[in-house]
């Protein structure tokens, strides 16, 4: 892996990016002058990347604002199609739906978010926000984010909590470095994560690993409820049985 100082990296291309990135959730829709902010680049510089995104059909404005393009989920849509991933792990999402009456997913990590690359929806909607497969949500202050911290390599893991800042979502979210590290040794040592409103207020989550042949982490499953409907006691006895044995008959598939 090189870093930043390296001959090799392209500035250009790490900001271009920066400004795809910098749409999200929270932030579909952006000035030029937000996203000029968000990627902390100067307006002229952040327009000569919207153009050119615009250009190429990853991008369309109404002349104030930006916003992607369905054509961006090519990029993607790419790395999907090389894991098959979506279509492997779909039946055992919908069993957890099925079983649970509740939204299952799947994620991986992409920097400091996780992206989602795998969903089965159940009919109420859980948060306030509507996530599909491409979604991105902040690790630090999610079940699959945490599971995912959990298991990377040490050094990868001090990197990532030397140089994340830790936003705060909800009085419940973990903003401090010393804090996160502690809950990850637990979720390690566990095995599982449980999210009660770090990310949105009312929202409880659960996730767990899931291991490739070589016992690697990089995809997290995870089912999402309310907490009106749902107790943390209940979370843990009820639903987290049902996720871990649909995660570990995925193992096995991927183990064939």
């Amino acid at each position: 892996m090189i870093d930043q100082d390296s001959p090799d990296f392209v500035t250009s291309f790490a900001r271009g990016l920066a400004v795809i990135r910098s749409f999200g959730v929270e932030t579909p829709r952006q000035t030029l002058t937000e996203v000029a902010e968000h990627t902390g680049m100067t307006r002229a510089a952040a327009r000569r990347f919207l153009l050119t995104l615009q250009a190429l059909g990853y991008a369309r404005s109404d002349g104030k604002h930006y916003e992607l393009s369905p054509q961006i989920l090519e990029i993607g849509y790419a790395y999907l199609s090389s894991l098959s991933l979506t279509e492997t792990i779909q039946p055992f999402l919908a069993r957890v739906t099925e079983t649970l009456r509740e939204s299952s997913s799947a994620a991986v990590l992409d920097g400091a978010d996780v992206t989602y690359v795998a969903r089965s929806a159940a009919r109420h909607r859980v948060m306030t926000v509507s996530l599909a497969v491409g979604a991105r949500l902040p690790a630090h202050a999610t079940s699959m984010g945490q599971v995912l911290l959990a298991y990377l390599d040490p050094q990868r893991l001090q990197h990532f909590l030397r140089t994340t800042h830790l936003d705060r979502y909800t009085d419940n979210t973990l903003t401090k470095p010393i804090d996160l590290s502690e809950r990850l040794e637990r979720v390690r040592t566990q095995g599982w994560s449980l999210c009660d409103g770090e990310l949105e207020v009312g929202l409880r989550s659960v996730a767990v690993p899931v291991h490739d042949r070589n016992g690697a982490v990089t995809i997290a499953m995870n089912v999402s409820t309310q907490a009106s409907r749902v107790s943390v006691e209940a979370l843990q006895r009820d639903y987290l049985p049902v996720l871990q044995s649909a995660a570990s008959d995925f193992e096995k598939t991927l183990k064939l």
